[in-house]
């Protein structure tokens, strides 16, 4: 049974007891956080459970001076024990560890280069690899020229599947493609997939597909009878968000054919739908997949293999809940699926049980309480559940429950930041008010730890992107401002306006055709609850947000001189535009029902751009120089706008060679000194000398 939602007046503070690790003494919490602790986190990745539940492999990933972007690492924990050991060291990503079924083995996609060499494995190019589960040098598993796209380990352990990549040129221009090989074009050059097996007995390869598709991802049936792979035209994101598919490779024919889908896209409330997480269960019969969109609830799809015949039935979802992007996985030898879903800032494991050819049973949460899980895995017997969670005290750690134990039944695994345990860390809660309608939105509130309610704070709403995602009940310190800010002494509001996950269906669809209209009203009025309740200084008020957080922070001062800063990052200014150059353009046809010449009104609405002359805010603008998602021009726009024609005080931050998201630490930490700055100055009225945030 899922556990109500217990609603505790207008706060609802979380707190998950856990165990400790090892005994002794509480450390205090006395260190006040600073802008260099963010790079002291390790942040836990993918969990793999061990075939016979006694292990978890994982991801970890840190920075590592003097080297600008993050490394990933694999590292073991035991079960009963809680001893963990560290498996590659080497700046190489390692990334995607699988176990062999006898245990000795992880095996793992990695990048890793020695001296000059060019030749594979060491040249830098992807390949599989393995190491010793209990230690010892990797193996290079695979040599391939021009390194592995994707891998999956056969069940059994004795073969390996991966794709590479082939660059195709269409006949009709050849010749002009080949003579001017360095261009960029449109169409015409795609790179596609072959899909090829390693007979790790032999230790022979064999090329098994090698069709004009791009295959993004695939998984392989236990008993190898079947292929699924998602599939698309070419490497283009508008293709994977429309065109994509279903494509089924048999291995006793060699053929390779589509699922229909029409219910996913002719039948479905868009046609623009991500086709992912495709996972088979234990007997090979069945293969799950989840469809994403954006503005509309994502779906899961079972397609049931039977005597010739394929019959392909949706699941239905949880009441209220809202799935999650990370993988989905089959409970064992069961009939159950699970899943993570979002509901009201929490994300929790799912699980629907008994689903069979035209029907399923019902679904529960594995993982009850206040908390975040971002990845999960399960043994063979699928009887203990592993997890990367976290919660308001800590960031994501490894935790195992038992199936069907006690909710909230967590055993602790790993401690990966325990410098965490003596931060002065913000009181973090959920936060709820009346938006646009009188329809009930909620946000997340962190507030200073020494917070006594005497007097009202500086405030800063941050916005989170999407807008099909949410802001969560946990302790997320990251670039956007959530932590760091409070610890600075500001209150954080981090609405999870119309359009957010996991409030219903009917709260996310609301924002279709009311983009810069219920997003923005939801927002100010939860500004308005926090000034009411005595929490914010509003004299004193500032606004952030990265990607749909940035466009709203467009938005919002243009709407509005209420905020006395803003820092928009990787921000759209102008909504038709944004369906010309980003490389999602379905994002905008779903949300504005149309194309720029059938919605030509509405698209101006909602662009700030066009509205630009009513701002007073001091506002400082961020964006990768190479963000596909969000191109650059959109933020140059608005500070051409606010600069050079408007007077209003505004500085423009671009990243070279970032794309949508920052990955390099000077980057990161550039952003994040340029933001305390910012409010501090603005809000605060402390000079830039005033204001370091660092050690």
């Amino acid at each position: 049974m899922l556990r109500p939602y217990q609603r505790c007046g207008v706060f609802c503070a979380a707190a998950l007891l856990l165990p400790a690790i090892s005994s002794g003494e509480e450390p205090v919490r006395d260190h006040v956080i600073t802008i260099d602790d963010y790079f002291s986190l390790g942040v836990i990745g993918g969990v793999e459970m061990s075939p016979n539940s006694k292990r978890v492999a994982y991801t970890e990933t840190r920075w590592e001076p003097p080297a600008e972007k993050r490394n990933t690492d694999i590292w073991v924990v035991d079960c009963k024990t809680h001893a963990r050991h560290r498996l590659t060291f080497d700046s190489a990503a390692d990334t995607s560890p699988q176990w062999s079924p006898d245990e000795e083995w992880v095996y793992f996609k990695s990048a890793r280069s020695r001296g000059d060499e060019k030749e594979p494995p060491y040249n830098g190019d992807a390949q599989v690899w393995r190491a010793p589960a209990r230690g010892g040098a990797p193996v290079a598993v695979t040599r391939v020229k021009d390194g592995i796209g994707q891998f999956e380990l056969s069940s059994d352990g004795t073969a390996v599947y991966y794709t590479v990549p082939v660059e195709h040129k269409e006949d009709a221009w050849r010749k002009l493609y080949e003579e001017f090989d360095e261009l960029e074009y449109g169409r015409g050059v795609v790179e596609y997939s072959q899909l090829w097996m390693l007979d790790l007995e032999g230790w022979r390869s064999e090329k098994l597909i090698d069709e004009e598709r791009v295959i993004f991802s695939f998984a392989v049936a236990p008993d190898q009878k079947r292929i699924a792979m998602i599939t698309t035209p070419n490497e283009h994101l508008i293709s994977f968000e429309g065109r994509s598919r279903v494509d089924i490779w048999d291995a006793e024919s060699g053929a390779v054919s589509p699922l229909p889908d029409r219910m996913w896209r002719d039948d479905a409330p868009s046609p623009y739908g991500w086709i992912e997480s495709p996972c088979w269960d234990h007997a090979g019969r069945k293969l799950a997949f989840r469809v994403d969109f954006d503005g509309y609830p994502s779906e899961i799809f079972v397609a049931t293999f039977f005597h010739g015949e394929t019959q392909v039935q949706r699941v239905t979802r949880p009441g209220g809940v809202h799935l999650s992007p990370a993988r989905m996985q089959w409970r064992g030898k069961s009939d159950d699926l699970c899943f993570i879903g979002e509901e009201r800032a929490r994300a929790r494991v799912y699980c629907t049980s008994r689903i069979r050819k035209g029907g399923q049973g019902p679904s529960r949460s594995l993982t009850a309480g206040d908390v975040v899980c971002e990845a999960f895995g399960f043994g063979r017997s699928g009887r203990l559940l592993a997890l990367a969670m976290s919660d308001v005290t800590h960031g994501p750690d490894v935790f195992c429950v038992p199936f069907g134990s006690d909710p909230g039944g967590f055993e602790r695994l790993t401690r990966v930041n325990p410098q965490v345990d003596t931060w002065k860390l913000p009181k973090i809660q959920t936060f709820a008010w009346k938006g646009a309608g009188d329809v009930g939105v909620e946000g997340i509130l962190e507030l200073p730890p020494d917070y006594s309610g005497d007097e009202p704070l500086p405030l800063i709403v941050e916005i989170h992107g999407g807008p099909t995602a949410a802001s969560l009940l946990h302790m997320r310190f990251w670039i956007y401002g959530r932590v760091l800010m409070a610890s600075k002494g500001f209150a954080v509001l981090s609405p999870n306006y119309r359009g957010s996950t996991g409030f219903g269906d009917k709260f996310m669809t609301d924002l279709i055709g009311h983009k810069n209209d219920l997003d923005v009203k939801d927002i100010l009025a939860g500004v308005d609850a926090v000034i009411a309740k005595g929490i914010a200084d509003p004299s004193r008020m500032g606004v952030m947000g990265w990607s749909n957080g940035g466009y709203l922070t467009n938005c919002l001062i243009t709407q509005t001189t209420r905020f006395k800063a803003a820092s928009s990052g990787a921000g759209i200014s102008d909504v038709a535009m944004q369906w010309s150059i980003e490389d999602t353009p379905g994002h905008v046809v779903n949300f504005q029902k149309g194309f720029p010449w059938t919605r030509v009104r509405e698209m101006r609405e909602a662009s700030p751009l066009f509205a630009v002359d009513r701002v007073k805010t001091p506002t400082l603008f961020h964006v990768g120089g190479d963000d596909a998602r969000c191109p650059p021009a959109h933020q140059r726009a608005m500070f051409r706008a606010l600069d050079h024609y408007l007077g209003v005080p505004t500085q423009l931050v671009v990243y070279p060679g970032e794309g949508h998201g920052l990955t390099k630490y000077a980057n990161r930490k550039a952003k994040m000194e340029w933001d305390a700055a910012w409010f501090d100055r603005h809000l605060l009225g402390k000079q830039p000398s005033e204001s370091a945030t660092s050690d």
